[in-house]
């Protein structure tokens, strides 16, 4: 069952208006085509039934005025024809008369009905009427259908019909039928038009429910959109948009669509939102930790706590503070370039195999330290790609960095450097615990951290991963992972050799 609630949708009340005017538009265009349609076969049937009335009573005048009786009995005459006249004029509820060539009225209805029958064949009753000679000489050849008033003799606008008497290939007399059109097809078309009405009110409401119904879903996914983006603006990310399915559809509309979308967006915000969170925490530690140890190693080097046999080797570990900061900050400058669309790419033409054996040569003490094996050295070719070479470098400090962190002690990495005519393919595989199935897919995403603690061991904010992906699909290339668990983990990224 629908539940309703009062929607002050400027959207929802322009709809539901503007489809009652065009469906109450479109009845009443249809009721008045349907009138004057109604209108024109209903005069075309009466024209057809006069018109053929009219015919029978000119051949029966006819045959009447050729026959011997008439000859013999002129009063008898009179009355067979005006009895035919007043049948045919109760039967049509019109006006039957006969004219003669001239257009004096010869017989009518009346001549019996008011016993004025006389010897002399004229009418009394008509003896003001008198056809317009235009009109006779129509209808003196030829059968005369016209609507009008016989220039003001009629009262109303009427049907006049009219057929000629032919005797012995004269036309001796001509027939004609008057009908009102106005006061018989009132009645008519009010009892059509009550029908359609009463037709009409019933679909107009049948309509406007069926119309309610429609606009209140139509917008209520939009109201729901509207409400849900103040509660976006107010960081509350939790509000979804219903999607209704119905058996009547196979597939989403727009609307269907717009909702998927908007519930995308707010699941990506909600993520974002989560992220941002997760990473001014872990920006926080990262900066606050070795800015703790730098100041606390200067600090003892100052006050004399540390022994100067020991500054140098603490002056290392305040170096390694420092250039950890320095790429820390560097990574969230590159960032915000990349999304601002200002990190502009400066090619030249390199030997990456190269690249990749100097940057080892930098993790030299860390790999000495943990006893890691370092394969594929003796194998690694010139291979020259034309590419950024600052980019390029940190996609491969990132990785060998994340190898070195995350490789145990006694085990190893391994480097490939492989091309062809098109492009240049790097893989840098190290042993460890590796990646699970579930998270494999989420780690090139910005601020993501496989492991959530904050262990000396575990740096970073979650941006290495997602530099390199930017880094690599700027210059066109591909960059993807894949593990085994408590076996390896392996990073492969390639470039287009010409760039």
């Amino acid at each position: 069952m629908v539940k309703f609630k009062r929607i002050k949708s400027g959207l929802f009340r322009r709809h539901l208006i503007v489809t009652i005017s065009i469906i109450l538009a479109s009845f009443v265009f249809l009721g008045g085509a349907l009138l004057l349609l109604v209108s024109k076969l209903w005069m075309d049937e009466k024209e057809d039934l006069l018109v053929k009335n009219a015919v029978s009573i000119s051949q029966n005048t006819a045959n009447i005025l050729q026959s011997e009786y008439a000859q013999s009995n002129l009063g008898g005459t009179i009355q067979l024809v005006c009895n035919t006249l007043v049948q045919h004029s109760k039967a049509l509820e019109a006006d039957a008369f006969i004219v003669n060539p001239d257009g004096g009225v010869v017989f009518c209805k009346e001549m019996l009905q008011s016993n004025m029958v006389v010897h002399t064949g004229q009418c009394n009753a008509h003896s003001e009427y008198h056809i317009p000679e235009e009109i006779l000489l129509q209808a003196r050849e030829k059968i005369y259908v016209k609507n009008g008033d016989l220039n003001g003799q009629l009262a109303d606008l009427s049907f006049v019909v009219a057929s000629p008497v032919i005797s012995n290939g004269k036309t001796i007399a001509i027939v004609f039928i008057t009908r009102p059109i106005i006061q018989d097809l009132t009645p008519y078309v009010m009892g059509i038009l009550r029908m359609f009405f009463y037709a009409a009110a019933v679909a107009l409401l049948v309509s406007f429910i069926l119309v309610y119904i429609f606009a209140y879903r139509l917008t209520k996914p939009l109201h729901q959109m509207s409400d849900a983006a103040k509660q976006y603006a107010k960081g509350d990310f939790s509000k979804r948009i219903e999607i209704r399915r119905s058996p009547f559809k196979s597939d989403n509309d727009e609307i269907d669509e717009l909702a998927i979308a908007f519930n995308s967006m707010a699941q990506a915000l909600a993520t974002l939102e989560s992220s941002r969170r997760s990473f001014v925490g872990n920006v926080s530690h990262e900066l606050k930790t070795p800015m703790t140890t730098i100041g606390g190693f200067i600090d003892g080097i100052l006050d004399g706590t540390i022994v100067p046999e020991k500054q140098t080797q603490y002056l290392r570990v305040v170096s390694d503070e420092v250039k950890r900061l320095s790429r820390l900050v560097t990574g969230m400058l590159n960032m915000n370039k990349i999304e601002a669309g200002e990190l502009d790419l400066n090619p030249i033409q390199f030997d990456i195999s190269e690249m990749i054996f100097r940057t080892l040569l930098s993790f030299e003490q860390l790999i000495d330290k943990k006893h890691i094996e370092i394969r594929g050295l003796e194998n690694l070719t010139t291979n020259k790609v034309v590419a950024d070479t600052d980019m390029i470098n940190q996609v491969v400090y990132n990785l060998l960095d994340n190898a070195v962190k995350f490789t145990p002690e006694g085990g190893y990495i391994e480097v490939t450097s492989v091309s062809d005519s098109e492009k240049i393919i790097v893989k840098i595989r190290n042993s460890g615990k590796g990646i699970p199935p579930e998270e494999i897919g989420k780690i090139f995403e910005r601020f993501y951290k496989i492991d959530k603690s904050r262990s000396y061991d575990v740096k970073g904010a979650g941006l290495g991963l997602y530099l390199c992906k930017t880094i690599i699909d700027l210059h066109g290339g591909q960059i993807a992972a894949r593990s085994v668990v408590d076996q390896y983990t392996e990073f492969i990224f390639q470039l287009p050799v010409n760039g």
